[in-house]
């Protein structure tokens, strides 16, 4: 991951005594709210519903073990003993005291980490796939790419007031883990026919009030020009996104109403004036870069085979004797792309805990098993999990064990119960309704692990307002929570997918009352089980046959 040099660690230190003196300025009243909003949320810290809440950001959601034990320590000492993962694989506290935060900014400076453009009008943490550089159906490794573009955009002075927030997504795999068609940007690394690697360039997407799925702008993009075309796209935006209406402010808006043709034509326009301007880098610059993200030394062909159903396969023998293990193996695991290596999950979707919640205590352990196991190297995902990339297929029970003892080890990963939340009217301000009894409900409801295996992958995301950040919109089975009359009720869509083939949800009908909502998931359930066909996905299934067998197993129950 990327080393911060001396003039990095000088600037933070800056950053932090600068804030301090902001925040005192608050404490004594020589600054008013509305005057200190804008510094604090420069510096990711929110005025919640009950309390402040601080958003640390894990750029492109990677994490050494030493940082690890700092947010440990961040938690323990400043909130209630955890903090949140949240869908752009960054970590919010949501108890920090106003006083403290300048404290919890230091701390987080001494072991590289800052709070910085996690939140307000500007480009925010870019994210990733979280099984980049240990995957094997990438094209090219997307982290330092990643790290070029945080290095570019942080408190760059022409982007650092955008009509609103902008958030990009690069991924370099043939699958799509990135969720990037629903992102402002999206950047897919790609080799045209000699070879030579570029970039699919993909603009608009995003989900909230108005969801739109991403369109191509640029279909191969030399990787050399990715920063002054990323600077022309953003500039198009911020002389002609709206600035008069919040709901209509994101550049989604934007390339929807001038077309995608003409967005292009505008961007051209202002590429052919720019691309040679100081947004460049030199090939021996990112080599540089790319050096701070070495590949995991190799372990070799492992010996072990083992007969499975679909036929022989290297991993442990412990596969044969503890049935328990199998599972948690074949469901949160996966292949790495050394045979001697497993990439593994870190299910934070356990029973009765709020989805994507890590103690104090366990962020510790997660740190250790990091350092004995997987390079002293961790990664948090958008669906609000963590990941070992490299952990030596040897260890996988010894890991699992231990995994299993502090409640990391739910074989769920991509199963009804790993759902996606945000925190709902329990914390959020915003929100309209709450989220997490619903995720407790259906959690309850749907608690026989082997019916969950025996139904497959199915998604399902929970936000608690149109500001989607519970992503509900590209679920299989997507949660809205709406307020009527100051009432809780709840919407359906179904259909929805992030991946390789997006697609936004198909709303189901009417609003359900919240008590109804897990008995109309078990409605939804019983229809997909009786129409599917053979290894067919909820979602390909809803593509085949639209909406109306779960409506009427919904309704037609319900009535």
């Amino acid at each position: 991951m990327y080393n911060y040099t001396e003039y990095d660690r000088d600037f933070l230190k800056s950053r932090v005594a600068e804030f301090r003196d902001q925040t005192e300025r608050r404490l004594s009243g020589e600054l008013d709210e509305e005057e200190y909003k804008q510094l604090r949320l420069r510096n990711g810290l929110y005025l919640q519903r009950q309390a402040y809440m601080l958003r640390v950001a894990i750029p492109y959601g990677m994490l050494s073990s030493v940082q690890m034990k700092k947010l440990a320590h961040i938690a323990r000492v400043y909130d209630k003993g955890y903090g949140h993962i949240t869908t752009r694989q960054n970590i919010q506290y949501n108890w920090p005291e106003l006083e403290q935060v300048p404290d919890i900014l230091a701390e987080l400076a001494d072991v590289d980490m800052h709070a910085i453009q996690t939140s307000g009008n500007c480009i925010r943490n870019t994210t990733t796939d979280p099984l980049a550089g240990a995957i094997g159906d990438e094209v090219d490794d997307p982290r330092p790419w990643c790290e070029l573009i945080r290095q570019w955009s942080t408190l760059h002075p022409e982007f650092n007031w955008l009509p609103r927030k902008f958030k990009i997504a690069v991924t370099g795999a043939l699958s799509d883990r990135a969720a990037i068609q629903v992102h402002d940007i999206g950047l897919r690394l790609v080799r045209n026919e000699a070879g030579a690697s570029g970039f699919e360039v993909l603009v608009g997407g995003g989900l909230g009030r108005t969801p739109y799925i991403g369109q191509v702008i640029h279909e191969f993009l030399p990787t050399q020009h990715l920063l002054t075309y990323l600077a022309a796209i953003l500039r198009v935006y911020n002389l002609e996104g709206r600035r008069d209406n919040l709901y209509k402010a994101r550049i989604k808006i934007l390339v929807n109403a001038l077309g995608i043709d003409t967005f292009r034509e505008k961007v051209d326009q202002q590429w052919a004036r720019s691309r040679d301007t100081d947004d460049t880098f030199t090939a021996e610059q990112f080599s540089a870069l790319k050096a701070q993200f070495p590949t995991a030394p190799l372990l070799g062909t492992l010996q072990t085979t083992v007969e499975l159903d679909n036929g022989s396969h290297k991993g442990p023998d412990q596969m044969f004797s503890n049935p328990l293990f199998n599972q948690w193996y074949q469901t949160n695991t996966r292949p790495h792309r050394d045979s001697g290596r497993r990439i593994v999950y870190l299910s934070l979707k356990a029973p009765g805990v709020p989805a994507g919640d890590i103690t104090a205590d366990q962020m510790d352990k997660v740190a250790e098993l990091a350092e004995r196991f997987s390079e002293s190297e961790i990664r948090s995902t958008h669906e609000q999990n963590l990941v070992l990339a490299h952990v030596p297929v040897d260890d996988l029970f010894k890991l699992w064990s231990e995994l299993k003892a502090v409640r990391l080890a739910t074989p769920n990963l991509g199963k009804l119960t790993d759902m996606i939340v945000c925190p709902g009217l329990d914390y959020c301000s915003l929100a309209n309704a709450g989220t997490l009894e619903i995720h407790d409900q259906i959690y309850q409801r749907f608690d026989d692990l082997d019916y969950l295996h025996e139904l497959g992958d199915v998604s399902i995301k929970i936000s608690g307002c149109m500001n989607a950040c519970g992503h509900h919109h590209v679920g299989d089975i997507g949660i809205l929570g709406v307020d009527k009359g100051g009432v809780e009720w709840y919407q359906l869509t179904i259909g929805g997918h992030a991946g390789n083939k997006a697609a936004l949800g198909q709303r189901l009908g009417k609003a359900i009352a919240k008590s109804d909502v897990a008995d109309a998931i078990g409605h939804l359930l019983e229809a997909y089980i009786a129409v599917r066909e053979p290894e067919e996905s909820f979602h390909d299934t809803v593509m085949r046959l639209g909406t109306t067998p779960f409506k009427e197993k919904v309704y037609a129950t319900a009535a």
